[in-house]
């Protein structure tokens, strides 16, 4: 093989994986799979897709590679299959926001008004989790915390904030955490523990980021 077919050859690889993720539904699969393994039923639950389009969007991504499946019994399971997904994911929200201003204004709106939430980086995180000296909790729902969450966390889904508050210790700092950059629940509940006297943050950034750097990460209830 030439030097030339060799570099169509890779052209071909490339765009065929673009296509793939060229789906604003395929997109939201993706983001959805990055919490943890799902049913296509759940998926076509949390996404409001029907079945039949849930599992047609799935099969694009399963031939370009991109996730996985196991069947279980009469049930169909997805993952992702490389967590490289997420960076890749992150770094087109993060272009498009750059390049597109209707994108970048909603960002501003949606997401960088609660910047007075003090959010935490993921390093920051990781070093005061080391040093004992914060709480940290997981405000996703109980499913996605077991099927994985950073290690340390405890699981409190946003809707049971005010039920499960007797687990926070007022005497540190509680930082709240979620699915990603662009999901608002752990400004939610930062801004619930704040009404209650706690001094909470919120992590910038979620678990499958923070799983994608290899740092510590544990599954179960």
């Amino acid at each position: 093989m030439n030097s030339r077919a060799a570099k169509d050859r890779f052209y071909i690889a490339w765009a065929a994986t673009a296509r793939a993720l060229g789906s604003p539904q395929r997109l939201e699969l993706l983001e959805v799979l990055a919490q943890g393994e799902r049913s296509v039923e759940a998926l076509a639950r949390e996404t409001g897709l029907t079945l039949n389009n849930t599992s047609a969007h799935l099969k694009v991504l399963k031939a370009a590679g991109l996730v996985d499946r196991r069947k279980e019994a009469q049930f169909v399971y997805y993952r992702l299959a490389d967590d490289a997904l997420v960076p890749v994911l992150r770094g087109i929200q993060a272009l498009t926001r750059r390049r597109q201003a209707e994108v970048d204004q909603l960002a501003r709106a949606y997401i960088d008004s609660r910047d007075a939430l003090e959010p935490v980086s993921a390093a920051e995180l990781r070093r005061r989790l080391k040093a004992g000296d914060v709480s940290l909790i997981d405000v996703r729902p109980d499913s996605e915390f077991s099927a994985g969450h950073i290690a340390g966390a405890i699981s409190i889904p946003l809707a049971e904030l005010e039920r499960r508050l007797v687990r926070i210790p007022k005497d540190r700092p509680v930082v709240a955490y979620c699915r990603g950059p662009y999901c608002v629940l752990s400004a939610d509940a930062v801004v619930k523990l704040r009404k209650r006297g706690y001094h909470a943050l919120r992590l910038v950034d979620g678990f499958p980021d923070w799983k994608a750097e290899g740092w510590p990460v544990e599954a179960g209830a």
